[in-house]
């Protein structure tokens, strides 16, 4: 009963995905200047359109991946060029459409098109420079995840185990207020806690972060937000989106991911490979095999529990992470096809028909909106 209701509540609901690496993994596939990339067929990627028409996905961010080791000059012309391959992308593929807000993406939905907002991870692309902010607004992107792996101009990363700024760097503090101005949204994912709660102190717009899950499921990885964070987030209005990686969601595999990569590495300096080597990949496939460190679709809906516990249900989103997560999405979720099951695990957990509603897009359309103001389009 309730997986017919779960396909029923996939189409007639928008669902909204807050962090696909669909763009990266076209780049990395050696498509990054091609304009006529065909989606209308299955590929092995978590996304194309057919999975994403099955799974009822309608809004999934894309998300403009900028990598650490790219700084700011080049941070910022390769973030040019990746959304220079969404909007091709789209051009291409009459399916798809763009979307610069909530009511946009609403009329897409009601011609049957699947929006494709963007959001750029990795705020070295802005420099220093604050025109660069607006320049990205102007070309569609409509948050930016202020940080990644390593500490950069504007913050410290949770990943970076040398806070250079403990917390926001004075151009950090300029950034927000101006982010707030022309209504970009303000992602904390990959942000250390001290950035967290300095940007709160700051910012008179609702956050979000677009790809992260409870720290209470993974004790010792700061990346995930702790329940104070969630608790704040919740009192600034935000939204917090489930990341959709078995080490963000369970803390055995959390523990098993973090030791492959160790024998990787101790195994990768023992035979002189390089990081991006062939090889590399091959002994972390064959790791992986071995050692099945995977999540369960479970632990997804537990992640969702636990937020909706902890603050209630206005708080809650999607934020998969797909297409970026490499070999570690859990059992049962393994593309953009499977948001139905996570609806029926829902609906078996007594989720009404309205709390399943917001989570798949009215809260993060409720930050969406509240973020444009002034600049609705």
């Amino acid at each position: 009963m309730n997986k017919k209701k779960a396909i029923k509540y996939s189409k007639d609901f928008i669902i909204a995905d807050g962090h696909i690496d669909l763009p990266f993994r076209l780049n990395k596939e050696g498509l990054l200047f091609k304009k006529n990339i065909n989606l209308n067929n299955e590929t092995s990627g978590n996304f194309d359109i057919p999975k994403a028409k099955r799974g009822g996905l309608d809004c999934p961010f894309m998300a403009i991946y900028i990598p650490s080791e790219k700084l700011e000059d080049e941070a910022y012309s390769f973030a040019n060029s990746l959304i220079d391959l969404v909007k091709n992308t789209i051009k291409y593929n009459d399916q798809l459409a763009p979307a610069l807000s909530p009511t946009q993406v609403i009329k897409n939905f009601n011609n049957d098109k699947i929006s494709l907002p963007m959001g750029i991870e990795n705020g070295s692309a802005i420099g220093k420079n604050l025109k660069n902010l607006n320049h990205f607004f102007n070309r569609g992107i409509r948050y930016v995840t202020l940080t990644h792996a390593k500490n950069n101009q504007i913050c410290d990363s949770s990943y970076d185990t040398n806070k250079k700024w403990n917390g926001l760097s004075d151009f950090g503090k300029l950034l927000i207020n101006e982010m707030n101005n022309i209504g970009m949204m303000i992602d904390v994912s990959h942000a250390s806690d001290k950035t967290f709660y300095d940007i709160l102190q700051i910012t008179n717009k609702p956050l979000i972060a677009s790809h992260s899950s409870p720290r209470k499921l993974t004790p010792d990885f700061e990346r995930n937000m702790s329940d104070n964070m969630i608790k704040s987030l919740a009192k600034n209005n935000g939204i917090i989106m489930i990341n959709f990686g078995s080490s963000f969601i369970n803390n055995k595999s959390n523990i098993l991911y973090a030791k492959i990569e160790e024998l990787i590495e101790k195994w990768r300096l023992n035979n002189g490979y390089e990081t991006k080597d062939i090889e590399v990949a091959k002994k972390r496939e064959e790791l992986i095999k071995n050692k099945n460190p995977y999540a369960d679709l479970e632990d997804v809906l537990i992640a969702i529990d636990h937020v909706k516990n902890l603050v209630g249900d206005d708080f809650i989103g999607f934020g998969s992470d797909f297409d970026g997560l490499g070999d570690s999405l859990p059992n049962g979720l393994k593309n953009v096809s499977y948001y139905p099951m996570i609806i029926e695990g829902l609906l078996n957990r007594g989720y009404t028909k309205e709390s399943i509603e917001k989570i798949c897009y009215k809260n993060l359309f409720r930050v969406w909106n509240a973020n444009l103001q002034s600049h609705q389009t």
